[in-house]
């Protein structure tokens, strides 16, 4: 006896391996059909019911898979404890359990008998599956784990034996008969083994006279499950239907005359891939838009924090310079000062250590209120990425809870708790998350709602504006926006196909053969007018933007750089250090041993040396930073002490006599007439900055010695961003859209080397003569000339235009890092790197000393190497020690 059944549920788990204990991981049966055949394959019963929901719904996710909507299955289900009863009298009858894939509708079941505490034999029986490696090998699909043959679905099995798709599946009653039609196939074809089936040696002859020609479906009329739901969703729509009336329109449409919109969830290009929108134009749209404020929430980091902040800062200097400047006439463009908006969309999951499972969790936007918010935030994003990083950057809500001061959160786009959770868990669940996240952070916490045109938008909408007014939750109209027009919106999805290295004929979708990719053209920065127009029937989440932007404190991220402690000997401290933070201790300490040094470099200390060195010092002393020398001269007399070669000096700081008596550098300014001013200006106070050479093998050993000092979560390396180059768009882009290769090529060397897309477009011709020669003009006019056509190689240009610039990937700054006086996740966030295992700084270089991070450049160079190996070399084989530093420079024999 074989009893083929298949399931339909609320849809899927998320752990495979959970035992039918776990009842919340496993979903909820919603139909149910088996098939009961003897061992010739005759069918003996054939079942088929839709099962009520009892305490649950059916999401949207699922009903648009097999399309069994709730109404439906109330309307037309049986009470599960009669369906487990007569299920459980089909297994009393069978000797085998089959199914394809059947592992999953077995546990699905387990768990339902488990919730009704009924006994069962489910998970006693045999079982015999159709997705096997065996039945793969027979499809000889590519594509599988490790090189192998995929599995095959049950149309690909299907296909294979009989020739023929299977038209119908996601129906419980059409999957079980072709699932048994394919089984019984499979033993006609002798694919199972006497052992398996439990069976005499000559089963399957007798099999094979029983069923002489290939196996038939048994004829089931099956009942169209999408349509039958439609129809009651009709009947119902009608039923509920509460028209605004066009009065209350137009009183809506009044009361959102005065009001403004805000857009508060929004991401730049530092959503790597994922957005075209540079930090820029974002404030440059809010500021068009004549927005007063405008958010940044790029996913899970803060990379573009401070070049918001920033950008904004410049925005509305200029805003204020027009104010006061003369009056402005009618072309002028009337703009208004914006307020910044931090924040960052997490990935929240159930457990962000755990790295067992590829869990992205869920996405929730969350708002700095004031510089703590802030900080809260950077403590996030850095354990995101520290601690958490598993595909994605993650955190979970023991984090959220730690770290939620001054914070507010938005429900996010439909990957949020609450959205993600109607439409693919149940409501029950949905509403749950809601009151956790309610709980939590309070009159902080806002429903997003967001409408970009899609039905599963709308479906989840109509369930949040239920809770919100159940819960007072206020509502708050969104755009997630990824870029800034309408007509980037092409631009924008061969960005994401550029990151997931498809082709953008591809279609979008899920599963093999698709792609992903935005649903339509509406993810864009909408003015407020259009917002307005979106959600006049809502009126209300309009008007709570201004409540969450009132909240928000403006801050300043640039500081003054903060150096570590540096530990002086106890004759140098000074009380009024302590008291004052003065650095009265650490210029007494540098003078010490500034002179200690002088001493041993020139033996006799002139008047014209004093007087050099004391200008010098009190240039340091006025500059505050006598501990940035202190921390140089500690780790360069180390990197000596462990024959680590280091450098005579580079650059500036090599006019400096107090770097020299300490070592730092080795060459003496005043007998090269060096200038001090050029390294530290006494008219305008600056950051010291002296690189650093090591020998390339020393250089580690140096990192170390800093990192066991400070400490390893004081000390970082500073990250890089990598962007996509006008050469690189072009062929991106040209791969994107399936142009040839040569052709690429041909288009992208059309473009001067080292020059931009944005230098050769909207350019006046006489610009560019100036710019480019002859032969590169003649270039620049063949690019131009392309790109005004209408074919795939003016698309390509085009679209290649506005990816320009774009950020491409991150990566470790060569010799940067950063010393801090305290864990540095205090002051930015940082991240990880693959081919470090130091932090990184979610800032870049240009900002990092801005933000108040000390930055020492420590270079390894190949030729220290090589000049000390030669010293050994040359000891080894003469017995001569040679002494590179004090080589002299006019030494004749050299130069010949």
């Amino acid at each position: 006896m074989y009893l083929i059944f298949d399931t339909e549920t609320t849809g899927l788990p998320k752990r495979w391996d959970a035992p039918v204990s776990d009842t919340e991981n496993w979903p909820r049966c919603i139909q149910i059909a088996w098939q009961l055949h003897d061992s010739m394959g005759n069918l003996l019963d054939q079942q088929d019911y839709l099962i009520q929901p009892d305490g649950f719904n059916i999401p949207y996710d699922a009903e648009k898979i097999h399309g069994i909507s709730t109404e439906l299955a109330r309307e037309k289900g049986h009470p599960l404890a009669e369906i487990l009863e007569k299920f459980n009298d089909a297994l009393a009858r069978t000797k085998f359990v089959v199914g394809q894939n059947v592992g999953f509708d077995i546990n699905i079941m387990g768990a339902e008998f488990y919730r009704a505490n009924h006994k069962t034999l489910l998970g006693e029986l045999p079982v015999l599956d159709t997705c096997t490696e065996h039945t793969a090998t027979l499809c000889a699909i590519p594509g599988g784990r490790g090189g192998k043959f995929k599995l095959p679905t049950l149309t690909e099995l299907h296909q294979y034996l009989f020739n023929t798709p299977f038209a119908e599946a996601h129906n419980a009653t059409s999957d079980v008969e072709a699932t048994t039609r394919c089984f019984l196939e499979l033993i006609r074809r002798n694919q199972y083994t006497k052992v398996q089936l439990d069976v005499q040696p000559d089963y399957f002859e007798k099999f094979t006279e029983a069923n002489p020609q290939e196996i038939q479906l048994i004829g089931l009329k099956h009942i169209n499950l999408k349509k039958a739901s439609e129809k009651i969703a009709k009947h119902l729509k009608n039923l509920d239907v509460i028209e605004v009336s066009e009065e209350d329109l137009n009183q809506n449409i009044k009361s959102l005359e005065d009001a403004e919109f805000i857009h508060l969830h929004n991401h730049s290009q530092f959503s790597v891939l994922q957005s075209t929108i540079k930090v820029k134009d974002l404030v440059a749209s809010a500021s068009e838009n004549k927005m007063s404020a405008v958010a940044l929430t790029d996913h899970a980091n803060m990379m573009g924090a401070f070049h918001f902040v920033k950008e904004v800062k410049a925005h509305n200097k200029m805003v204020e310079e027009t104010a006061g400047g003369e009056a402005e006439n009618e072309n002028t463009i009337q703009r208004n000062f914006i307020k910044p908006i931090i924040g960052c969309e997490f990935f929240v999951c159930d457990d962000h250590t755990n790295k067992n499972v590829k869990d992205y969790g869920y996405q929730m936007v969350l708002l700095a209120k004031n510089k703590n918010g802030y900080h809260n935030l950077a403590k996030m994003s850095s354990i995101a990425y520290t601690d958490g990083f598993y595909y994605v950057p993650r955190i979970d809500k023991s984090i959220i809870s730690q770290f939620k001061d001054d914070i507010i959160v938005l429900s996010g786009n439909l990957y949020g708790e609450v959205a993600s959770k109607i439409l693919n868990i149940g409501e029950n669940q949905a509403e749950e998350a809601l009151l956790w996240w309610k709980t939590m952070f309070k009159d902080d916490f806002y429903l997003e709602i967001m409408r970009h045109g899609q039905e599963d938008e709308e479906r989840a909408n109509k369930v949040l504006v239920e809770f919100a007014r159940k819960h007072q939750v206020k509502l708050v109209a969104t755009n997630n926006t990824y870029y800034c027009a309408k007509e980037d919106a092409d631009a924008h999805d061969i960005l994401l196909c550029v990151k997931d290295g498809e082709k953008q004929a591809t279609p979008i979708g899920r599963g093999r053969g698709y792609r992903y990719g935005l649903p339509n053209q509406e993810y864009y920065f909408k003015s407020g007018a259009e917002m307005k127009e979106l959600f006049k029937d809502l009126p209300e989440s309009i008007l709570n933007i201004q409540a969450i932007v009132d909240k928000i404190e403006p801050f300043e991220l640039a500081r003054d750089v903060l150096l570590p402690e540096f530990e002086i000997p106890d004759e140098f401290r000074v009380k009024e250090d302590e008291a004052d933070g003065g650095k009265r201790g650490e210029n007494a300490y540098l003078r010490h041993i500034t002179y200690e040094g002088a001493k041993k470099r020139y033996g006799e200390i002139t008047d014209e040396i004093k007087e050099r060195i004391d200008f010098e010092l009190k240039t340091v002393e006025n500059s505050g930073y006598p501990g940035y020398f202190l921390i140089v001269e500690d780790f360069i007399r180390e990197a000596r002490n462990m024959d680590v070669s280091v450098g005579p000096g580079r650059g500036s700081a090599a006019g400096s006599v107090v770097a020299y008596c300490l070592w730092i550098t080795n060459i003496d300014p005043l007998k090269y007439d060096l200038l001090f001013e050029r390294f530290l200006n006494p008219d305008r106070v600056s950051m010291p900055d002296i690189d650093i050479d090591f020998d390339d093998e020393g250089r580690g050993k140096v990192m170390d010695y800093v990192i066991n000092k400070y400490g390893a979560n004081q000390v970082a390396q500073i990250i890089t961003y990598g962007t996509m180059a006008a050469k690189s768009s072009i062929r991106d882009t040209a791969r994107v859209l399936d142009l040839p290769l040569n052709d690429a090529d041909r288009i992208a060397k059309l473009i001067p080397n080292m020059s931009k897309l944005s230098k050769i477009f909207g350019v006046p011709e006489a610009d560019l003569r100036k710019r480019f020669r002859s032969d590169e003009l003649e270039k620049v006019n063949n690019l131009l000339n392309i790109s005004e056509g209408e074919d795939l190689e003016a698309q390509t240009v085009k679209m290649a235009r506005v990816l320009e610039g774009s950020l491409r990937n991150t990566g470790i700054h060569a010799c940067g890092v950063i010393i801090t006086p305290d864990d540095i996740t205090n002051f930015v966030p940082v991240a990880t790197a693959k081919d470090s295992d130091l932090y990184v700084t979610q800032f870049d270089n240009s900002v990092v000393e801005n933000a108040g991070l000390l930055k020492m450049d420590f270079l390894g160079l190949k030729t220290l190497t090589l000049i000390k190996d030669t010293v050994k070399i040359v000891k080894a084989k003469h017995g001569i020690q040679l002494v590179p530093d004090e080589f002299p420079l006019d030494d004749a024999p050299t130069y010949e």
